[in-house]
């Protein structure tokens, strides 16, 4: 079970904004700015423990976990991380939303999709296994989401396609992509290098010359006469 997050509401600066520097000191004190809403409640300004939201961003659900946040004064909720700010050369979160669930209600998530065994036809063809589309959405109650859908890849042939329609259907989850959505397919990479055309070429613009001309001059004398 995913752990309980603690929550702790932010305190209304004197301007009653939560401005870039409020949030700033948040991040200083080691903590991370988060807001939870949704549910038909009032959105609260928390802070949060940036190593247990990095703990359930990086287990097997990620951003799909669904788990409690005690918020002093409020009591448990059930949320799902559905949007953060992540700076890349700090190596540090900036900023967490997080949504209430309601757990007898569909709702739409993004699930990855992952490519099990080596098919046949990069295998005994020399293809390339391309994947399409690395994620699908789907809808279903939030306890149905799953972490990943796995696909069996290895009866592919040299270009044949794996579509939406071919993944594991149930009658719990529906999936929101096209059913002829390619997910993965084998391609050929021994492409035949076609023929380059001859290029005329094409004549150079006469230049020209400097200089006196090939046409005889009249002398002044001959031309008195």
């Amino acid at each position: 079970m995913p752990e309980v997050v603690v929550a702790k509401p932010r305190q209304v600066p004197a301007n009653g904004k939560f401005n870039k520097n409020a949030a700033r000191q948040v991040r200083v004190a080691g903590k991370i700015p988060a807001v939870v809403y949704g549910a038909g409640k009032e959105s609260v300004a928390v802070e949060l423990d940036p190593k247990q939201i990095l703990r359930i961003l990086h287990s097997e659900s990620g951003h799909n976990t669904i788990f409690d946040v005690d918020i002093a004064g409020q009591g448990l909720a059930k949320v799902m991380i559905v949007d953060w700010q992540y700076e890349p050369i700090r190596d540090s979160l900036l900023h967490i939303d997080l949504k209430r669930i309601a757990m007898d209600k569909a709702m739409k998530a993004s699930v990855p999709v992952r490519l099990i065994g080596v098919a046949t036809g990069v295998k005994n063809d020399g293809g390339m296994l391309d994947q399409v589309l690395r994620e699908v959405e789907i809808e279903c109650l939030p306890g149905d989401i799953p972490s990943h859908i796995d696909v069996d890849v290895t009866n592919l042939s040299l270009h044949q396609a794996i579509r939406v329609s071919d993944l594991p259907h149930s009658g719990s989850i529906k999936f929101l992509d096209a059913e002829d959505a390619t997910v993965a397919h084998v391609v050929s990479i021994r492409a035949e290098a076609e023929p380059v055309a001859a290029v005329p070429a094409v004549a150079e613009p006469e230049v020209a010359k400097k200089g006196k001309t090939d046409a005889p001059v009249a002398d002044a004398k001959d031309a008195k006469k």
